[in-house]
């Protein structure tokens, strides 16, 4: 793992949230032996922002994976549904026209109390679990390559 590189996008609407996200995708990749400098962190807006700078990280030939990492909080509108879809339809989009593993830890919750429980930490961690699964899925790619 240590010449390998990934790229975190993470949209810091709710930026206690974004921190904590990023802090768990950091420690997972550390788990696996991908040092610090092999990290880069890229901040968006929000969630819907992600699936073009993972695109763009994808399209870069420098990272071998991207975690996607965010939160939408449901709210009185419509507007958390059609930020949920796009976000996950855009992240899968890019991973499948690329071939370069993107994780999807975007929390899509009801309450605060609900986005707080994933990302502290444990086994529901979204951004632990999206780089476990960017790492994961890169592990695949490369034993198939040959």
């Amino acid at each position: 793992m240590p010449d390998q590189r990934y790229a975190i996008c993470i949209g810091s609407f709710y930026e206690d949230l974004a921190e904590r996200l990023v802090a768990g995708a950091r420690a997972e990749f550390g788990r696996a032996g991908v040092g610090e400098g092999n990290i880069e962190v890229f901040e968006v807006p929000g969630a819907f922002e992600l699936p073009l700078a993972a695109h763009f990280c994808a399209t870069s030939g420098k990272f071998d994976g991207v975690a996607c990492l965010g939160a939408v909080i449901r709210g009185e509108t419509d507007h958390y549904d059609f930020v949920c879809g796009e976000a996950a339809r855009g992240i899968q989009n890019v991973q499948l026209a690329t071939g370069v593993p993107c994780g999807f830890g975007v929390l899509t919750v009801d309450n605060m109390d609900q986005a707080l429980a994933r990302t502290g930490g444990g086994k529901r961690d979204q951004g632990a679990g999206a780089a476990r699964a960017v790492l994961r899925m890169n592990e695949i790619r490369t034993s198939l390559a040959g």
